[in-house]
């Protein structure tokens, strides 16, 4: 029995080394314990992924919750996993499309009629590297979902905003930002051929020069906009990209993916930060990498942008 213990006690220590690194890696908790009872939080997006696991960090905190989302059953299974998790049960399903701006229209205006205050906007809902294709308004569809779908609701949404300051908008955009260029002649890809990842990185880029500007405009009225990258997570964002569907890049890529992908819960973790922390009262028009403010890429800061 004692020829097993040293081996053992190596790979004890290995495993346990590994998971410590890449929780470092991948950013940790939020360091905020701060709670947010009684206000009202709007999320994304919120039936998987990122979005689900900010949605259920932010009713432990006591926050009443919406989910809006495009796909109402996974929705409405969502909210009923996040209610019987947190014993919070003022956490809600809405239906929103932002590949629809009728759709955006609509939840818009039922939030407006219905809720009292809003304090907390996390638009965090995306879609990457999909095929050509566009929203129900002609957009291309990551540009459409990504930046125009959430500009239309965030502006919809600003005089609610106002009125409940201090309140809080976060955009969730990415490091692809920095290949990202904005195309004022082809934001569509009406005259280019079509480029999945360029496409994706121009919306990336546009949530960051929309939070710049949107700051900008808010100075003086209580509103915060800050724009984050989550880090890379295991959610079905990258369903497009083919990475998952091949055996051999799965097995000779496997360590590091799981060494440098976050789960969607630690993912999840800098946007709670920006919604909850004490220290970020009054922070507005900054990107944060992870739990940490960081300069974004040249581009995002021009002011002509």
């Amino acid at each position: 029995m004692n020829r097993y213990l040293l081996p053992l006690s190596v790979l004890g220590t290995a495993v346990g080394g590994a998971v410590l690194l890449r929780d470092y890696i991948a950013g940790g908790a939020c360091p905020s314990k701060a709670t947010i009872p009684g206000k009202t939080v709007i999320v994304t997006g919120a039936n998987t992924g990122i979005g689900k696991q900010t949605a259920l960090e932010l009713a432990r905190r006591g926050g009443n919750i919406i989910l809006a989302c495009r796909d109402m059953e996974k929705c409405e299974a969502a909210a009923k996993e996040i209610r019987g998790e947190t014993l919070n049960h003022r956490v809600s399903a809405w239906h929103l499309d932002l590949a629809s701006l009728k759709s955006i229209r609509e939840f818009a205006a039922k939030i407006i009629e219905e809720e009292e205050q809003v304090h907390i906007l996390v638009n965090n809902a995306a879609v990457m590297r999909c095929p050509h294709w566009t929203t129900k308004d002609g957009f291309e569809m990551q540009f459409g979902v990504n930046h125009l779908g959430h500009f239309l609701l965030t502006n919809l949404l600003l005089d609610k905003l106002k009125a409940s300051a201090p309140s809080r908008i976060i955009n969730l955009s990415s490091l692809a930002h920095v290949a990202g260029h904005i195309d004022f002649d082809d934001l569509n890809w009406e005259k280019r051929k079509y480029d999945t990842k360029a496409a994706y990185c121009q919306s990336k880029l546009a949530v960051i020069l929309f939070t710049k500007e949107l700051s900008r405009r808010l100075q003086g009225t209580g509103v915060t906009v800050n724009a984050l990258h989550p880090g890379v997570a295991r959610t079905e964002l990258g369903r497009h990209t083919g990475m998952h569907s091949s055996a051999f890049s799965s097995f000779t890529l496997g360590p590091i993916f799981w060494l440098l992908v976050k789960s969607p819960q630690l993912a999840a973790q800098p946007s709670t930060y920006l919604a909850v922390a004490e220290e970020l009262e009054g922070v507005s028009g900054k990107y944060f990498d992870g739990l940490k403010e960081k300069a974004p890429a040249p581009e995002a800061e021009d002011e002509e942008e």
